[in-house]
């Protein structure tokens, strides 16, 4: 028998975690600001993040994604907002100056502030996540035993919590890597312009609509 009105629930939760283990914007996000701000900075973009999903959500639940979809117009700029954020979050990792004392392989310290409201941007600037949580989450809703609100609301606890459980152990590894690259400024530096490089490519696949 479906709990809360949703159907399939292990296959769904085996879902959730196969599209959080898919690497994205997302994780390059939140594996970045652990790199640069430890385990606060890591906990304080996956918050962004979180709280970015969220909204998109229940945005989809909404109908804000069928008006999306309804309207090329807005969706396209939307999308092109998006991809330009990311390409200006990728260029800056690629140009961010060295200084000596400031913090951990000399990169510049930032505050948590900052990995915040750039884990939610990147989160919300993306309608393409929309439209996803929209044929998604259908999937997973028997429309006999569906519960209204308190069915989307198990949909979107789920998520939550299976997020908040795959990113701990991102944040963790990402940790532990830190530490042991602080005794190696040089290769540090390295994996941050890779992650600006694949930020800037995810940026470039946005804006050209793939």
């Amino acid at each position: 028998m479906p709990w809360m009105g949703i159907q399939d629930l292990w296959t769904f939760l085996a879902a959730v975690l196969v599209f959080l283990a898919l690497p994205g914007p997302g994780t390059f996000t939140l594996l970045t600001a652990t790199g640069r701000g430890g385990i606060r900075g890591g906990y304080t973009a996956l918050a962004g993040l979180l709280v970015g999903d969220q909204i998109l959500m229940w945005l989809a639940l909404a109908g804000v994604a069928a008006l999306l979809k309804a309207n090329p117009t807005v969706f396209h700029a939307v999308q092109y907002l998006g991809a330009v954020y990311l390409l200006w979050v990728g260029i800056s990792l690629l140009r961010t100056p060295r200084v000596a004392g400031t913090g951990p392989a000399g990169t510049v310290r930032l505050t948590p502030g900052h990995y915040f409201r750039q884990a939610i941007l990147v989160s919300l600037l993306n309608p393409k996540a929309i439209l996803f949580y929209m044929a998604f989450l259908p999937l997973f809703i028997d429309p006999r035993q569906h519960q209204g609100v308190a069915t989307f609301a198990a949909l979107a606890g789920i998520i939550f919590v299976v997020s908040i459980a795959y990113c701990s152990l991102l944040i963790g590894v990402g940790n532990l890597a830190r530490r042991r690259l602080i005794q190696y400024p040089q290769v540090g530096e390295a994996l941050r312009r890779v992650a600006g490089l694949f930020l800037i490519g995810f940026g470039v696949r946005l804006g050209l609509g793939e």
